[in-house]
């Protein structure tokens, strides 16, 4: 999306004649979003106007102004960007303004305010995150750092928390009547004598910047041929999730020096960034010296971890582990337990094989997960139950938490990192599968200019859905993956020919067949383990299902709704006897509707630049088409 843009000079005289509107726009990603009254917007567009005139007051009327830009892979959106040239270097110059407005805002944690009650970041580090989070994604930017730089515009009724912040280079915080300070930092960043030309050029190449992708989970193989898997441990954290990030710490610490022990919930949909903060928080928290663990109740999940991680901790298997790992587990034993995918927790932790004397003491497998730690944390999306049995709620945590004695704190994580950081795909998905009160509608009806860079579409054949990936990969980069509703058999051995082991192409759909990915116990030379399927390069060849990609992300998904769940006279049915997955049949009708759409709503939000639809069904297949237009 191009964002509104002007010279500064130009973007005043549109404010004072009366054509701010425009400006301030919805979801400007600012510390209290989204306007919620008509003081509040007034406010805000005073404050904008005030910046524009110390840009002016600065002699600066002609860089270049951008005004609510969204930042790339991101949901979140920049206030203003300045666009000029250095004035030492000549080089270009860039500068993020963070706008906020916080009455009555009070110091709470570190980095952290209070206002009317909401922990909100700090604008100066908003502002710095943003920069970081910009140059991560920017190679470009990433080799010349000195050229981007951040400052907080602040109007609040107490100045006494402006400084209360870690100070860096990058960011620095000013209120209106800053006055002269205010012009000479500007000053410093951008040269006053550019021309207007000069200016739009250095906005035009921001712009223009490439912007790479983002992953989790990476897979390189070095020019030795070695293969190299690693956990990016350097994620930028925004807005909501470092709040949540420096909530945690905080509890850490305050349990660590005899506070009352504290349950986190950090609830978020899919690509809302939760994995991202539990990771981080297991890094930090490992540096620290603290005692943390990161337990999931996903095989895939757990494994890839295990495989890519370089955790500096000490304990078995760095410190990742399964919920049910926790049965005999002596109370208070660690300082944080971090408990990633928390709506895949079960009633029971008990296996086939646990022994009688660890069954006659075995309790709820969520009130282990608390009392283990001092800090629980767990990560929650309760439209990601794929199974019966997962009771994971923030119902049922809190209720065992406060049975235990620990206090409760729930942080929302807003908006997802995935699906080219779209709201509005979030919102398309729901009402496709029946999910939301809103009836289904075309992704064209749905689509903002700020999803320009999101791709959806759909294909007439398995074979069309393939190539349609295939041509992704190759043109615009990334890796793509199919994933299918579990409606095949999967062979419990794989085939051997001419002395090989090979996977079952048990998947057929009209002559074209593929295989299901490789069973972890039934390893085959040319595939990764299932655990891997979505992170190896390996793993195009093969078709993942809901097992193998919850939890997961890449950048092309293809996605096939098998017939368990076909459109009918404007209705989705799902439909028991066509499903393989023996556990999910079990359900009683209604909840296999549930966990049917739950399972397709998750193979739907694996992509991060784009998705391509197929049904088996005709009658699926035409509703799909028209909802792809």
């Amino acid at each position: 999306m191009s964002p509104v843009r002007n010279s500064a000079r130009e973007l005043l005289e549109i404010v004072e004649a009366g054509g701010s509107p425009q400006l301030l726009g919805e979801g400007t990603g600012s510390a209290r979003e989204p306007v919620s009254s008509e003081t509040e917007s007034t406010r805000r567009e005073r404050l904008r106007e005030s910046f524009l005139s110390d840009l002016v007051a600065a002699g600066l009327g002609e860089l270049d102004v951008m005004v609510n830009l969204q930042l790339p892979n991101s949901p979140k959106h920049v206030d203003i960007v300045l666009s000029g040239l250095d004035p030492h270097s000549g080089e270009h110059s860039y500068m993020l303004v963070n706008l906020a407005d916080l009455p009555d805002a009070k110091v709470a944690e570190p980095e952290l305010l209070s206002v009317d009650g909401e922990l909100v970041l700090h604008p100066a580090v908003r502002a710095r995150q943003q920069c970081e989070f910009l140059m991560d994604a920017t190679p470009e930017l990433a080799k010349n750092p000195r050229s981007v730089h951040g400052l907080a515009y602040v109007d609040g009724d107490s100045e006494e928390w402006l400084q209360e912040y870690d100070k860096s280079d990058i960011s620095i915080v000013f209120t209106p009547n800053a006055g002269v300070n205010l012009h000479y930092h500007l000053r410093a960043q951008f040269d006053a004598a550019s021309s207007r030309s000069a200016t739009a050029e250095a906005g035009d190449d921001f712009l223009a910047l490439h912007h790479g992708p983002t992953y989790l989970f990476k897979t390189e193989v070095s020019e030795k041929g070695r293969v190299q898997k690693t956990i990016r441990d350097n994620f930028v954290l925004l807005d909501e999730q470092q709040v949540a990030y420096q909530q945690v710490l905080a509890a850490v610490h305050h349990a660590r020096a005899g506070g009352k022990p504290t349950v986190v919930v950090v609830m978020g949909g899919p690509g809302s960034g939760k994995s991202a903060v539990a990771l981080k928080l297991k890094r930090d928290l490992d540096a620290q010296g603290f005692e943390v663990e990161y337990a999931t109740g996903s095989r895939s999940f757990t494994n890839t971890l295990r495989s890519f991680s370089t955790s500096r901790s000490d304990r078995p298997q760095g410190g990742f582990r399964y919920f049910n790992d926790y049965m005999t587990a002596d109370e208070n034993s660690l300082d944080a337990l971090i408990c990633d995918e928390a709506h895949r927790i079960r009633e029971t932790s008990l296996k086939r094989y646990t022994p009688r004397a660890v069954r006659e003491r075995a309790g709820r497998q969520i009130d282990e997960l608390i009392s283990v730690a001092k800090v629980p944390v767990f990560l929650l999306d309760e439209k990601q139950k794929v199974r019966p049995g997962e009771l994971g709620s923030l119902q049922e945590i809190t209720a065992a938490a406060r049975a235990n004695n620990h206090e409760v704190r729930v942080i929302r994580l807003d908006g997802q990192f995935r699906c080219g950081g779209s709201d509005s795909f979030d919102v398309w998905v729901a009402r496709l599968l029946g999910l939301s009160s809103q009836p289904p509608a075309p992704w064209s009806r749905i689509t903002t200019p700020d999803d320009d860079h999101l791709t959806v579409a759909s294909a007439p054949t398995p074979e069309a859905l393939e190539s349609w990936l295939l041509r992704q990969q190759e043109v615009e980069g990334g890796t793509a993956r199919i994933a299918a509703g579990f409606c095949w058999p999967w062979s419990k051995e794989p085939e051997v020919r001419n002395k090989t082991r090979h996977l079952v192409e048990d998947i057929d759909i009209d002559g074209w067949r593929r295989p299901w990915n490789a069973r972890p116990e039934k390893p085959v030379p040319s595939a990764p383990a299932s655990h891997f399927w979505a992170t190896d390069p390996r793993g195009f060849g093969q078709v993942g299902c809901i097992y193998t990609a919850q939890g997961f992300e890449y950048h092309w998904s293809g996605v096939i709704f098998g017939p368990d769940f076909v459109r009918r006279d404007d209705q989705w049915v799902a439909d028991r006897d066509k499903s393989e997955d023996t556990d999910v049949r079990k359900a009683d009708p209604e909840y296999f509707h549930t966990l049917t759409a739950h399972t397709y709503k998750v193979l739907l939000t694996r992509g991060m630049r784009g998705l391509c639809l197929y049904s088996t069904d005709p009658e699926t297949q035409r509703f799909l088409d028209s909802m792809t237009q």
